[in-house]
């Protein structure tokens, strides 16, 4: 993949699982909600001066988000946004 170009969407991995395992409280708090189940099912990556993550993660009862995450060249997350009401069909796209 060259830069800022995004790659194909990949099933998502222990890495990518353990990335939303830190987010997960910061998606809890912009959104008031407490999401029992938080897992990741697949991503796509754009790197640029770092990497732009984009996750579907299953929330439970067939709903799904959409993370977008910032992860620096220190390896630093940030959050930079997510969308609800996403199917496991819905494809993966900017925030």
């Amino acid at each position: 993949m060259s830069t800022g170009g995004i790659g194909s969407v990949e099933p998502a991995d222990q890495a990518i699982q353990d990335i939303c395992d830190k987010i997960k409280p910061q998606v809890e708090e912009m959104d008031g909600a407490n999401f029992g189940t938080f897992i990741a099912v697949n991503y796509t990556s754009q790197v640029v001066a770092g990497t732009n993550l984009f996750i579907k993660v299953d929330v439970g009862g067939d709903e799904f988000l959409h993370l977008c995450i910032f992860e620096d060249l220190q390896g630093e997350l940030l959050l930079n946004g997510y969308q609800k009401n996403k199917t496991l069909s819905s494809p993966l796209s900017y925030c």
